[in-house]
C-alpha cells in the first residue's frame, strides 16, 4: 500500500538514523493495512500521519556532581506521543543505550499498549543515557535530582504520570518525586511505581512479569493447553524477567535460564528465585554470581554464545519468555526455538524480537503473544496505583492481583476478537496493533484537529 510506504518514507526523511522508531512503526502500519482499507475515514483525517508525530518532544541537558565532585553531563528526554485518550503514561529509562530513536520507538509502542488495557492514559516514555551501574548511592540521587530539575515542569497527575523502567527502580522514582515535590510544592500522583510506604500500589513491582505469563495462561487456554510441567526458558534478570519467573512457578511451570549483559544460567533443576533476587536486587552482582550457589548449573558468557544467536534460545522448551531487551531475539532464534519444540513465546520486553522473527512466529501459527499487549500489565496496574491515589485509599494484593489478571484476558480477548474479526485469528500482532490503534484513533477524530 503505497499509502503506508509514503508515511514511512517520510519518517526516514524526517528522523534520520532512529532505526527502533522505524521497526516500530513499520511493524505498527503494515498490520493496519486491512484496517486501513475496510474504513477510509482514517486516511482522510490523516490519522496516520498524525499518530507517528509525537505531540511533544522534550530534549534536556542533565548537568551532575559526581563523588568526585567532577560535573558530569548527560541528555534526558520526555516524549509525549499521544494524550487521545487520557493524561500521557510510560517509563523513564536510565541506560547508556538510550538515544532519541529508542525513547521514540519505546512512546510509540506505549499508545497502543495503554489503548489495550482500556483505562485511560495516553502514551510516553522518557529516560537518559546516564547509566546507574557502578554509581553511588548519593551520585544517584544527584543525577535524579537534576533530571527532575528539567523535567517537572513537563509533568503533572493530570498531564503526564512517569513512571520507572530499565534502570530507574524504587530507589530512583523516590529521588526523583522528592525533588518534584519540592520544587512543585504539590504532593501528588505524578509518578508510579512509588514506595508503598507513600503511595505505591501493591503488586505494582510484580505486575508486568506476573500479567506476561497470565497471557501466555490465556493464549494456551484458548488452544486446551497450558503452562504446568512445562521447561520454559526465560531472558533477563530484571524485574520483569524475575517475577515472569516467579509466576510460572506459581502455575507449575518449570523456568530454567535467566540472563544478563554478561551470559546466561541454565539450572535444569529450575531457576533459584530466591538466590537470584538476592544477587540481582539485594548484591547487584552479575549473573555468573549463581553458580558459586549452585555448582550444577551452567553459566555460558556471551562471547561463547553460538555465532548470530542468543544462547537462551538454543535450549530446549516449550515456552519462551524475553524479558530483557529490544531486539534480543533474530530470525536464527527463532528457528532455534521452533526446532526445538517451542509452542509458545510470549514477550515481557518491549520489541525484543527483530521483525523477521515476528513474522516467522505468526507464519508458524504458534501462541505468540506481542509485547504491547503482553506486557501491558505494569503499565495497566501503574493506572491503578493513579486511581488509589486519586481516591487516597489503598487496595488489597489480592485486589490488584485479581484486576490485573482480568485486564489481561480483556487484552487477550480484545486481540484475539480483532484478529478474527479481520481474518486472521491467530495473528495476535495484528489484533493487537489494529485494536489498539482503532480507539486512539477514534478519540482523535471526534477530539478534532488538535
Amino acid at each position: 500500500m503505497p499509502y503506508v510506504k509514503e508515511v514511512l518514507d517520510y519518517l526516514r526523511r524526517t528522523s534520520p538514523a532512529q532505526n527502533e522508531f522505524y521497526q516500530a512503526a513499520e511493524e505498527v502500519l503494515e498490520s493496519l493495512k486491512p484496517l486501513i482499507r475496510q474504513y477510509p475515514k482514517y486516511a482522510k483525517y490523516k490519522i496516520i500521519e498524525r499518530i507517528v508525530e509525537p505531540e511533544r518532544q522534550i530534549l534536556f541537558r542533565v548537568n551532575w556532581l559526581d563523588d568526585k565532585g567532577e560535573i558530569q553531563v548527560n541528555k534526558g528526554y520526555r516524549i509525549e506521543f499521544n494524550s487521545a485518550l487520557g493524561p500521557y503514561k510510560g517509563g523513564l529509562r536510565f541506560h547508556p543505550s538510550v538515544n532519541a530513536g529508542v525513547i521514540k520507538f519505546l512512546g510509540f509502542e506505549q499508545i497502543f499498549k495503554n489503548s489495550l488495557t482500556g483505562l485511560q492514559i495516553g502514551g510516553a516514555k522518557g529516560g537518559s543515557d546516564f547509566d546507574p551501574k557502578g554509581k553511588s548511592d548519593n551520585e544517584i540521587m544527584k543525577f535524579c535530582q537534576a533530571f527532575i530539575s528539567e523535567l517537572y515542569r513537563h509533568i503533572g497527575a493530570t498531564t503526564d504520570v512517569p513512571a520507572g523502567d530499565i534502570g530507574v527502580g524504587a530507589r530512583e522514582i523516590g529521588y526523583m518525586f522528592g525533588m518534584y515535590k519540592k520544587l512543585s510544592n504539590r504532593y501528588e500522583g505524578v509518578f508510579t511505581g512509588k514506595s508503598l510506604k507513600w503511595g505505591g500500589s501493591l503488586a505494582r513491582t510484580e505486575a508486568t512479569g506476573y500479567g506476561v505469563v497470565y497471557f501466555a495462561k490465556y493464549m494456551l487456554e484458548d488452544r486446551g493447553k497450558s503452562l504446568e510441567g512445562k521447561k520454559c526458558v526465560v531472558s533477563g534478570s530484571g524485574n520483569v524477567a524475575l517475577h515472569t519467573i516467579e509466576k510460572l512457578y506459581h502455575l507449575g511451570a518449570l523456568p530454567v535460564t535467566c540472563s544478563d549483559s554478561g551470559g546466561m544460567i541454565y539450572d535444569e533443576n529450575g531457576v533459584d528465585l530466591e538466590l537470584l533476587k538476592e544477587i540481582k536486587e539485594v548484591k547487584r552482582e552479575r549473573l555468573s554470581e549463581y553458580i558459586k550457589y549452585k555448582p550444577n548449573a551452567k553459566y555460558t558468557p556471551v562471547e561463547r554464545y553460538p555465532i548470530g544467536c542468543n544462547g537462551v534460545y538454543t535450549i530446549e522448551c516449550f515456552a519462551a519468555f524475553p524479558c530483557a531487551t529490544q531486539n534480543e531475539l533474530n530470525l536464527n532464534d527463532a528457528k532455534n526455538l521452533l526446532a526445538n519444540g517451542c509452542l509458545c513465546l510470549t514477550e515481557g520486553a518491549n520489541m525484543p524480537s527483530t521483525n523477521e522473527a515476528v513474522n516467522l512466529f505468526v507464519e508458524s501459527k504458534i501462541c505468540y503473544g506481542p509485547g504491547k499487549a503482553a506486557n501491558a500489565g505494569g503499565v495497566a496496574t501503574s493506572q491503578l496505583e493513579m486511581a488509589q491515589n486519586a481516591s487516597m485509599t489503598s487496595w488489597s494484593f489480592e485486589d490488584v492481583d485479581a484486576k490485573l489478571s482480568k485486564i489481561m484476558k480483556n487484552i487477550y480477548v480484545n486481540a484475539s476478537q480483532t484478529a478474527a474479526e479481520f481474518g486472521e485469528p491467530a495473528n495476535l500482532v495484528l489484533g493487537a496493533n489494529i485494536a489498539g490503534f482503532r480507539k486512539v484513533a477514534d478519540a482523535m477524530i471526534e477530539q478534532g484537529l488538535v
